[in-house]
């Protein structure tokens, strides 16, 4: 007998193999820091450093890599945790020393390369 045939057992009853289960992965999201002229990098690196749980040197290194490219992935991971990852991100509000109300940074989630 082959290894797709049925099989029989010493008690007559047939058996069917079981078909292997494949698990379906989700694909990966990306959490995307964009650089603006308007947040000063103290208020970027801390907000990396509260939302994200990241050190003040990773923070800084984020924050360095998106005011020279123009962007930064800051965290990947399912859709849903980037959603609540960009959600956190965005509930930090900035406040100049003029006292005008700087809004939240630039953040966007899209799904990773791959």
């Amino acid at each position: 007998m082959s290894g797709d045939s049925l099989i029989a057992s010493n008690t007559g009853v047939t058996v069917e193999p079981i078909d292997e289960i494949k698990t379906r992965r989700l694909p990966p999201y990306n959490v995307i820091l964009e650089n603006d002229d308007h947040h000063s990098m103290e208020f970027v690196i801390n907000v990396l450093e509260k939302a994200l749980g990241y050190s003040e040197e990773k923070s800084f290194q984020l924050m360095l890599l998106a005011h020279e490219s123009g962007q930064a992935i800051v965290w990947t991971g399912s859709k849903e945790v980037a959603e609540l990852k960009q959600e956190q991100m965005l509930s930090f509000h900035e406040t100049s020393a003029n006292g005008q109300n700087l809004g939240p940074l630039g953040v966007r989630i899209e799904p990773a390369a791959g």
